[in-house]
């Protein structure tokens, strides 16, 4: 029984702790799903590291394209481009000139002395001869008297040895002197003469000297300049502009001198009829002609310089100012004209940069016309139709691709006649405004463009 008891007190104990034992066991079963999530939980935390990593990998690198992209499209320069403008098909000659009296002459001292008075100031008319200064020369003037006696001195020698020759010559013919007294007189006469002679020539040289105090116009024509005062003191010859007294200009007939182009040289000549029109006088015209031709080709300008003489009787033309002289030449054939801006100056010669359909630039050698102060005539080496770069950047060079923007032209007045010829802004800043007279320029459309233009080449 007891071993009965015991059996069973085994058994229960043995159930009574099998309940123990697995009790733990299904507590630790829900543990994998917690490990599974948290496993998973890290996987896509990576996955989501990754993927941004990955977005900004590829957003850097499309900011890296794009920087480059824009890097490389601002190394290519940008130039402003326009048209060339044609000018009339027909017009006279037109240069630039300045007017120069027909003869003008500084006028020095030719005596030393202190200004004692004068006669004329600037712009008085005066005749040949006409009195202009008086200069105190006492100097001079002790000399001349010095002269005058020691000339007195020598006649009165000679005198004495006239009379003494004479008598020598009939004492000779009885015999009471001998030949050689009688030749020692005639010498001595003869060297009498000669110092006479001597100080006649001294006091001549003198009188000529002293007239000199007195200056007079070698010419009819107008004082432009008057540099001494009363009292100043004179230096004798051309010691510069200190020693300057007056200036002295003809200004009747005014010449002109132009520099014609080689290519018009030979419609000039001697007699062909000229004009000139002058800014303070519009619509006023100055009729001249040709006078003469240096006849030879300049080397360094290539022109032939022209002389064109005006009458000036009313004194209107005033040496010094500025006119565009019309050569009455028909100047015919296509020609253009381009902003002096639009020219590169190299050591090969001039050139324009013309840029083409492939965004290419050209440096496109010129042959130059006329210069028109702010554009010049170009005879060769453009075409209407081509882009000319303004302001061209001297590290432009063949071949160099470029991006382009056109500078908007204003539209060209049409010529008021035919005959009129282009205008000129050198030497005359009242010009130099970019404009010309109506001549000059083509005729436009009403809407301001011209119907040969082409649009400028589009940036790739």
């Amino acid at each position: 029984m007891s071993q009965d008891v015991m059996e069973q007190k085994e058994q229960r104990t043995t159930r009574d702790r099998e309940p123990v034992r697995e009790q733990p066991r299904t507590q630790q079963a829900p543990r994998k799903p917690e490990r599974s999530r948290l496993f998973l939980v890290l996987v896509l935390v990576a996955l989501l590291l990754v993927v941004a990593g990955g977005i900004t990998l590829l957003m850097r690198r499309s900011q890296y394209k794009a920087l480059a992209k824009e890097t490389e499209a601002l190394a290519v320069p940008t130039v402003s481009v326009v048209h060339p403008v044609a000018e009339a098909d027909s017009e006279d000659l037109v240069l630039p000139s300045t007017l120069q009296a027909y003869v003008e002459s500084p006028i020095y001292a030719r005596i030393n002395g202190y200004l004692k008075k004068w006669y004329h100031d600037i712009g008085s008319r005066v005749n040949k001869g006409d009195l202009l200064a008086e200069i105190d020369t006492p100097e001079v003037a002790q000399e001349l008297e010095q002269s005058r006696a020691e000339l007195g001195t020598a006649q009165a020698n000679q005198n004495l040895s006239q009379i003494t020759a004479s008598r020598y010559e009939g004492l000779l013919k009885t015999d009471s002197v001998s030949k050689q007294e009688v030749d020692n007189a005639s010498g001595d006469l003869a060297a009498k003469r000669a110092n006479t002679q001597s100080a006649e020539a001294n006091v001549r040289r003198l009188q000529e000297t002293e007239s000199f105090r007195h200056i007079y116009a070698p010419f009819s024509g107008v004082i432009t300049r008057r540099n001494v005062d009363i009292g100043n003191l004179i230096n004798a010859g051309n010691g510069g502009s200190a020693q300057l007294l007056f200036t002295l200009a003809q200004t009747d007939p005014i010449r002109v001198f132009v520099n014609v182009p080689e290519v018009y040289a030979p419609a000039i000549h001697q007699g062909l009829g000229a004009y000139l029109e002058l800014q303070q006088y519009p619509g006023q015209k100055f009729y001249g002609e040709v006078a003469r031709t240096a006849d030879s080709i300049d080397l360094n300008t290539r022109t032939l310089l022209t002389e064109v003489d005006v009458p000036n009787k009313s004194g209107q033309l005033l040496p010094g100012g500025y006119a565009q002289v019309h050569l009455e030449v028909k100047v015919s054939g296509s020609r253009l004209e381009v902003p002096v801006n639009a020219l590169l100056f190299r050591s090969e010669g001039l050139r324009a940069v013309v840029i083409d359909d492939n965004h290419k630039t050209h440096l496109q050698p010129l042959t130059i016309g006329r210069d028109y102060g702010t554009t010049l005539e170009v005879l060769q080496g453009l075409k209407p139709a081509d882009w000319i770069v303004i302001n061209p950047a001297d590290s432009l060079d063949e071949g160099v691709r470029v991006n382009v923007k056109q500078i908007a032209q204003p539209p060209a007045p049409a010529p008021a006649s035919t005959g009129t010829g282009a205008s000129s802004g050198q030497g005359n800043p009242a010009t130099n405004n970019g404009t010309r007279p109506p001549s000059g320029m083509p005729a436009a459309n009403p809407n301001g463009n011209n119907n040969n233009r082409q649009p400028a080449p589009k940036n790739q």
